[in-house]
């Protein structure tokens, strides 16, 4: 009879990102875990506190996959690398978006990442007020930019039909400005709404400064 891989807090902790990913966060619970791992609930006791730290420590997780700004390196670059690293990290976690700032017992990960953020900034030659400005701006534009992402019906590029579908919706004697943008810049070849996340960070790039 083969043996049973033990359970370790990070075995548990991986089990519960791959169970988020798979049926989203709210079909996290101990015991849909538990059941996953083929353990008790009682088991992961001996690991955690509660559904609260697995919470936790998912996010960590989330966090450790994000690259980090490198000493020394331009803050525009760092920024640049962070947010586009962020961007994918939360297409593979779409669920972490909405617990990404919302816990009040981050782990060494989450840490890390924020102090080399703000580390690269105070570098740069922000002031502690301009760089806690500038975290927020560029967090609120991937977070939110991950969230556009995940909810649009289509993968980057829309289906033909997927435009008509639009088009049925969208009266061009009662928004001309939409059928516009629909006719001239949505359904023209190559059209990928993932450009607009390397457009919209070049704005928020180019109007920060130290």
């Amino acid at each position: 009879m083969a043996e049973r891989t033990p359970l370790t807090r990070d075995r548990l902790l991986r089990s519960a990102v791959r169970l988020a990913d798979r049926e989203g966060i709210g079909a996290l619970t101990i015991r849909s875990l538990a059941r996953d791992l083929g353990v008790t609930p009682m088991a992961l006791y001996h690991h955690v506190h509660g559904k609260e730290e697995i919470l936790d420590g998912i996010v960590d997780l989330v966090f450790a996959e994000i690259a980090l700004p490198e000493p020394g390196e331009p803050w525009p670059a760092a920024m640049r690398r962070r947010a586009a690293s962020a961007r994918r990290a939360l297409a593979r976690h779409p669920w972490a978006v909405v617990l990404m700032e919302s816990r009040t017992a981050p782990g060494p990960a989450t840490m890390r990442h924020h102090e080399a953020v703000l580390a690269s900034l105070r570098a740069g030659g922000f002031s502690v007020p301009a760089a806690a400005t500038a975290a927020a701006v560029l967090d609120a534009f991937v977070y939110g930019f991950a969230v556009q992402e995940a909810a649009l019906p289509f993968d980057g590029t829309p289906t033909p039909e997927v435009i008509e579908g639009f088009r049925v919706h969208v009266d061009p004697q009662a928004y001309p400005y939409m059928a516009e943008m629909l006719t001239g810049h949505v359904a023209q070849p190559g059209y990928d709404f993932g450009a607009e996340f390397e457009r919209g960070l070049d704005l928020i790039l180019g109007a920060l400064a130290p």
